[in-house]
Parts: structure tokens; C-alpha cells; sequence
């Protein structure tokens, strides 16, 4: 399999890397005397905060992603909590990519801990990606940090690289070929798949699909039925090495959500405060991206496990985080009074989070006739313009304005894009 005369006749030359356990690894590199127990990392670390990411240690011992620290505690009372530190884990972020590059100018980051490298217009350079694969984690643990650890996958394409880079954890590396996936797949379940969640696997056993294999082999007309979507012919593409996954997207939808602390929850002010802080973080990512919404959405959950959602259409782009919030303060008053219930914001909450969608760019908006809006957006472009220059805290409006931190820096799994701006999409300054 590893020869050089082997590679040359198959197409796997897609790697995908996956830093294994990423933020809670980031935080034993940087603190000797946690290497090698269980660690959790968590936004707040009381005995409510939620779990974001357990080191390999922990998930060794039934730890897992979203569990409440108080139950992780039940389970080993030797845990050890970590606050997030959202700085840190975007500057090893950018470390791991500047490796990456070395070997490929085709990188493309899909998350915070994970990126595809294509090796497929480096054949003459590189004639076994095995090779390459482990050069990688050598280089990893070298020049980021010797504590961390990735698995790689190589595949035809980013899905199955994906996929394999999921077969080994910790610190694997699999190779899938034409001549070896239905081996590969012979042993999963339909869940296994990136992107195939538990609803999708039940309309895929409806129409008769119980394997991957028989996905693989089964003919895109059904799998379009079975999926009543095109995503079903996306699946057969996939699993027959067709590449649909190598691009950089731009944003379809956008959120700002915060799980909120026992001391966040003492007053209705600072609830508010916060409501106004994530729509102001939407307004600046909205900026960036030159887009305005035309879908708002808002999400909160509850002490006593309810939760309220609410999705609208805005009627006209929007923009401007005040007319955001606005916009859903006047829903909330209109189901409140419709159901004669308790403000939707009140301080139950253990978490709120705001969504926009539905996207306009900003060149295409059509500006009403007798309001002033162009000097608006260009005043708004400007503020983030000083901001990017000299510092978020530079410039501010006077509602922002607060002693204490309202908003906590947080990052997510799930997108980088806001680190990237150059259109070659390489890191920004942080």
C-alpha cells in the first residue's frame, strides 16, 4: 500500500488533519503539570458550566462534550476544569496552519482544529502522502507544541479524508482508496459518516438503506428520493471520490450565542446588556463579511430545561445591531403579550443566542427613497474600519460602554472564517 508504484496509480492525495482534543491539548501544552490527566476545558467553571472540550484523558474515563461539570465531577472527582482561553487556542491554530503551508499553498482551514491539505498538484514532489502525513506530525510536535497530537486522513477526496481522520483517534493516520473503502465501510454505521446525522440515518433505513456500503452502491435517483433533496446525490458523489467539499464558503447563516453565568443571571440589566453585545458582534461579523440579513433568529434555554426560539423575516436588509435587537425585543413583546407569560429574557436563562441568515450584499441593497441610509452604512464601515486598525475598544458607542466585561471572548468548533480576510484566505494579525 505505501509504495511509491502504488500511489502512483491511485488518487489519494487528499489529506484531512484533525488536532486531536484541540483546546484542552492547547492547555496542557502550555501547563506541564496537567499533561496526562483528565482536563476539561469550559466557558464558566462552576459546578453548572458546561463541558466544551475533554482532553483525550477525560474521554478515556466517559467524559464528553456538553456534559455540566457537576456531573463530569461524579464521574471523576480528579478533573481538572480549565476556563477557556480563546487568544491561545487561535494563535496555536495559526501555528498548526503555518505548518500545513509548507507543504501545500491548497490548504484550507474548516474549523478552529481541523484543515484539508491537497497534495493532488504536488505529484512530482511528493510521491507517497504517507510520508508527507508523518513529516506533518513530526513537524507539529516540533515547532507547535510536543504535546499535540493530530490524526490524518488521506483519501481522494476531503469527505473520505474526513472520515478516515476519524477512524483512528489518538494520533492516527488511515489511508482509504478506490481498491479499499468498501472495507472501510463495511464496519460503520450509517452515523459514522461525516455529516449524516441520527434523523438523516432514519429517512436513509426508511427507504431501505441500512450501511454505508449499500449507500455507496445504492443509485443517486434513490438516494435523491431518500433524502427528498439533492444532499443524496451529494452522497453518492462523495463515496465515488467526486470532490465537493474543497472551497472556501462564504457565510450562509451566522450566530453569536453565550451560555450564561450564575453571576450574569442576577439582574435583567445584565441580560439585556449581553442581549445587546451579541447583536452588536453580529453587526461587526456582518460588516466584515459586506452582507446584511434579511432572517433574524433567537434562542434561549432555561433552569428548567424549556426553550423559546423565534425566526423571522426582516422584510428589508438589515444591518445594524440596534435594529436587530430592536426587531426582536418587538417579537418577544408580541408573544409575551399573545401568551400572557414572563419575559422571554428574564434571569432563568442559562443561555441566548441570536442567528442571521438569508444574506444580501451590501452592494446589492436597495435603500429606501426618504431614509438617510447611506450615510449610515458608510459611517458603521468606517467605525469597523478604526476598530480593525487601532483596537475594538478604540472606538465604541455610548450604550457599550460598561465597567465590567459584558461579553466574554469565546470561539467555536465549527468556523474560522472570521480570523481570515486576505482573499488568498491566510491568517489576519490577531
Amino acid at each position: 500500500m505505501n509504495s511509491d508504484s502504488e500511489f502512483d496509480k491511485i488518487t489519494s492525495r487528499v489529506l484531512f488533519v484533525d488536532m486531536n482534543s484541540f483546546f484542552a491539548t492547547c492547555e496542557q501544552q502550555i501547563n506541564y503539570w496537567v499533561r496526562g490527566k483528565p482536563v476539561c476545558v469550559a466557558v464558566y467553571t462552576g459546578k453548572h458550566g458546561v463541558i466544551i472540550a475533554p482532553s483525550i484523558e477525560a474521554k478515556a474515563l466517559g467524559i464528553k462534550l456538553g456534559m455540566r461539570l457537576s456531573e463530569a465531577m461524579r464521574i471523576c472527582p480528579d478533573i481538572i476544569p480549565i476556563e477557556t482561553h480563546p487568544k491561545r487556542y487561535r494563535e496555536f491554530h495559526i501555528k498548526v496552519m503555518n505548518v500545513l503551508r509548507k507543504y501545500s499553498e491548497d490548504v484550507i482551514p474548516k474549523s478552529i482544529d481541523e484543515a484539508i491539505v491537497d497534495l493532488t498538484n504536488y505529484k512530482l514532489l511528493y510521491k507517497n502522502p504517507v510520508d508527507v502525513a508523518r513529516k506533518i506530525k513530526a513537524d507539529i510536535r516540533r515547532e507547535v507544541g510536543e504535546w499535540m497530537k493530530c490524526s490524518i486522513g488521506i483519501a481522494p477526496n476531503a469527505f473520505l479524508a474526513k472520515l478516515g481522520s476519524n477512524l483512528k483517534k489518538p494520533d492516527g493516520l488511515v489511508v482509504i482508496t478506490p481498491e479499499t473503502i468498501d472495507e472501510v465501510l463495511k464496519s460503520l454505521q450509517l452515523v459514522d459518516l461525516p455529516g449524516i446525522s441520527t434523523k438523516m440515518a432514519e429517512r436513509l433505513h426508511r427507504a431501505g438503506i441500512h450501511t454505508p456500503l449499500q449507500l455507496r452502491h445504492s443509485p443517486p435517483e434513490k438516494l435523491k428520493r431518500a433524502c427528498n433533496s439533492i444532499v443524496g446525490v451529494h452522497w453518492h458523489y462523495r463515496l465515488h471520490f467526486k470532490e465537493l467539499d474543497q472551497k472556501h464558503e462564504r457565510y450562509k447563516s451566522m450566530q453569536a450565542r453565550r451560555a450564561i453565568s450564575l453571576s450574569q443571571r442576577q439582574s435583567v440589566e445584565g441580560l439585556q446588556d449581553l442581549f445587546m453585545k451579541l447583536s452588536l458582534k453580529l453587526e461587526s461579523r456582518m460588516v466584515n463579511e459586506g452582507v446584511f440579513t434579511t432572517e433574524i433568529g433567537f434562542f434561549s434555554t432555561y433552569e428548567s430545561g424549556k426553550s423559546w426560539k423565534d425566526f423571522f423575516r426582516t422584510g428589508r436588509p438589515v444591518q445594524d445591531g440596534m435594529e436587530v435587537m430592536n426587531l426582536l425585543k418587538l417579537h418577544m413583546k408580541s408573544f409575551e403579550n399573545a401568551h400572557k407569560c414572563e419575559p422571554i429574557i428574564n434571569t432563568k436563562m442559562i443561555s441566548m443566542g441570536i442567528s442571521v441568515s438569508r444574506f444580501v450584499k451590501d452592494d446589492l441593497v436597495q435603500l429606501h427613497m426618504f431614509e438617510n441610509n447611506v450615510q449610515k452604512d458608510n459611517l458603521r464601515k468606517l467605525v469597523y474600519n478604526i476598530k480593525d486598525k487601532f483596537g475594538s475598544d478604540k472606538l465604541m458607542r455610548g450604550i457599550e460602554l460598561r465597567d465590567e466585561e459584558v461579553l466574554k471572548d469565546a470561539i467555536g468548533f465549527g468556523s474560522v472564517k472570521d480570523m481570515y480576510f486576505t482573499k488568498d484566505k491566510r491568517p489576519a494579525d490577531i
